[in-house]
């Protein structure tokens, strides 16, 4: 059995709601490759996230310091 052989067998196996969430991954996966060119550093710092409060650019000091401190629950 080929290797495209095995997956479809599986795919045949998964519900209508696993199947939309391969096809999300497979999606990804393959605009991940692109055109085959390598991301500049711009376009990999852009899919950064970060979850942080909304003053930390302007107080990284304070927050690095111990100084200021992120408050729970506040965003």
């Amino acid at each position: 059995m080929t290797t495209k052989e095995a997956i479809k067998a599986e795919i045949d196996k998964m519900s209508e709601e696993e199947l939309n969430d391969l096809y999300a991954l497979v999606k990804r996966f393959v605009e991940s490759k692109g055109t085959g060119k390598k991301q500049s550093i711009m376009e990999k710092l852009r899919e950064i996230q970060f979850d942080g409060p909304e003053d930390f650019a302007a107080n990284l000091d304070l927050y690095l310091s111990g100084e200021k401190h992120e408050e729970p629950g506040v965003r």
